[in-house]
């Protein structure tokens, strides 16, 4: 069964809304489906929280170490509970799949995607399951950094939350391990109108606001970088 649920993103206001912060829209999903309530803990470096199900205990966590440090707070609390990767599942957004799709895999390399970078090297392993969110290209990649760390325009939301309502429906056969199963679910069919949503106009050119509070100078060099 998967014991540890996990969803990616920054914490803060500021990135609250952003699509690098998809894993996190999805986690409280599940926490609201579950009956769980997210509490800051310091031992393992997020947001936790436990949920009795029928197949047992299950854990679910949102790191608050910034996506750089994901795998510190995955780490931290899968060896205190002595949660194997494969009892794994990641929540996180996917630049190469369309808002609204959804890809649920295991195993594999991180494609340049930080957090993920750090799991795989805080674990140890690359063997855990990913469920994959998709965000969409702004189509340059020297813009996605800047992509990933601004909010999508409405439609867009509209279809990753579709994506998310879908997926989280199916949180018995995910916890069960049932996966494929969900994955027949999951990969069945796309969300409404997700095959033509694609990055449009400025949001696909250009990032806008303050830069620097975007592009820190102490994220390591990356086509897919959060802050911190």
């Amino acid at each position: 069964m998967i014991k540890l649920l996990v969803g990616l993103g920054n914490p803060g206001p500021e990135y609250e809304h952003t699509r690098h912060n998809a894993g996190f829209w999805w986690v409280d999903a599940a926490a609201r489906r579950l009956g769980v309530r997210l509490a800051a803990d310091r031992a393992f470096f997020g947001l936790a929280g436990r949920a009795a199900h029928a197949e047992g205990a299950v854990w679910l966590l949102e790191p608050q170490t910034f996506m750089n440090l994901s795998g510190k707070a995955v780490a931290a609390l899968a060896r205190f509970y002595k949660i194997a990767p494969q009892e794994l599942l990641v929540v996180h957004d996917e630049l190469d799949l369309p808002p609204g799709q959804m890809k649920l895999k295991f195993g594999g390399g991180h494609a340049g995607h930080n957090g993920l970078r750090d799991i795989h090297a805080q674990l140890g392993s690359p063997d855990y399951w990913r469920l994959r969110l998709g965000i969409g290209h702004p189509g340059v990649k020297a813009e996605v950094a800047n992509y990933v760390l601004r909010k999508p325009p409405a439609a867009e939301r509209e279809a990753i939350e579709q994506s998310i309502d879908t997926s989280v429906a199916q949180l018995d056969l995910l916890v069960a391990g049932r996966m494929e199963q969900a994955m027949m679910k999951l990969h069945a069919k796309p969300a409404a109108g997700a095959q033509a949503l694609k990055p449009t106009g400025p949001d696909a050119q250009a990032p806008d606001g303050p830069s620097g509070a975007r592009t820190s100078a102490a994220t390591p060099p990356a086509s897919r970088r959060g802050p911190g």
